[in-house]
């Protein structure tokens, strides 16, 4: 692999105003706050926000040294202007709905995707390139896209491609049979739930395809010492299931006088195929609690009580010892 992700990365969908506004101030206490941290890792994409999220990640970079971070975008869905909706607005981020995303997977629509994020940016180059979930088009990933991609990246344009997705095994067919550097799992390798275990991420250690774990928390569910009542889970209200055993992890990591947070974060970071993990916030108060999560120790011993009481897969790998293994 041609980039070295720092061990956390900022996800920057709340840039975009996901789900709600985010002000200037919040989005720049969240890169500062990410930077002062350590991190060097910044996800972002055109679907976030209609270009907004691009957009200010790249003026709050700008003053940065280019060579000092890794930047990820994606591609596979574009931005076109959309007149007969200027009036409305995105149903999920908080903008005008005066573009509309467009699946384009051609090898032209890839270029150019690429071409107008970098304007966005403001940027000359990408590190990462990443298909953005295509899920309805997997043919035509194989085939197409990913093949355009790789061109890019023999081209200079950008150093790694591959593709983020919210399921395995789609991610899977492409760490076996393309070139790919790294794939974007989201929610599918947490605390919560290993799917990831049986395909996935043997798969990726096998071709040397290094994975960025995203959705950590399950969109919400783990994010809390204690998960409330209408907690989200995939973008919607948890299961009820779901949340129970939430609240069974949640219990376990209060005996051992952590919070579930910081075990969410410890427990991905232990497999050996996972190379770095981004982490959506929205100011700098969540960077700070994020960050403090991760550097928290968290005792062997809640591993065995989780795998025991079958609430962990015991095939999952996890940290050997107490100390945080994450210098950030």
């Amino acid at each position: 692999m041609t980039v070295n992700l720092s061990p956390l990365g900022l996800g920057t969908s709340q840039l975009g105003n996901l789900y709600r506004v985010t002000t200037d101030a919040e989005a720049a206490g969240a890169v500062g706050t990410a930077w002062d941290g350590g991190v060097r890792y910044f996800d972002t994409a055109p679907a976030y926000g209609r270009g907004l999220s691009e957009r200010r990640l790249g003026e709050l970079l700008a003053e940065r040294p280019r060579d000092e971070y890794v930047l990820s975008t994606k591609v596979g869905r574009r931005l076109v202007p959309s007149p007969e909706t200027a009036d409305e607005r995105d149903p999920m981020f908080d903008v005008p709905a005066d573009l509309r995303l467009e699946d384009d997977l051609s090898r032209d629509g890839i270029r150019r995707s690429l071409h107008e994020s970098l304007d966005r940016l403001g940027l000359d180059r990408v590190d990462v390139l990443y298909l953005h979930d295509p899920d309805d088009h997997e043919e035509q990933a194989l085939t197409t896209a990913i093949p355009a991609m790789i061109e890019l990246r023999e081209e200079g344009l950008v150093r790694a491609v591959g593709a983020g997705m919210n399921q395995t095994a789609m991610l899977t067919r492409f760490v076996e049979e393309t070139d790919i550097d790294l794939v974007l799992c989201a929610g599918r390798y947490t605390l919560l739930e290993q799917g990831a275990l049986a395909d996935l991420l043997p798969a990726a250690l096998a071709h040397d395809v290094g994975v960025v774990i995203g959705g950590v928390f399950n969109s919400g569910l783990l994010a809390r010492p204690r998960p409330p009542e209408g907690a989200l889970y995939n973008y919607s209200e948890a299961p009820a299931p779901l949340l129970e055993r939430a609240r069974k992890i949640a219990d376990a990591c209060e005996r051992h006088g952590v919070t579930l947070p910081a075990a969410a974060l410890a427990f991905v970071r232990a497999h050996p195929a996972v190379v770095s993990t981004v982490v959506g916030a929205r100011g700098a108060d969540q960077v700070s609690a994020f960050l403090e999560a991760a550097r928290t120790p968290v005792p062997v011993e809640l591993w065995a009580e989780l795998r025991e009481a079958w609430l962990l897969d015991p095939m999952a790998p996890v940290p050997h010892a107490s100390l945080p293994d994450i210098s950030i």
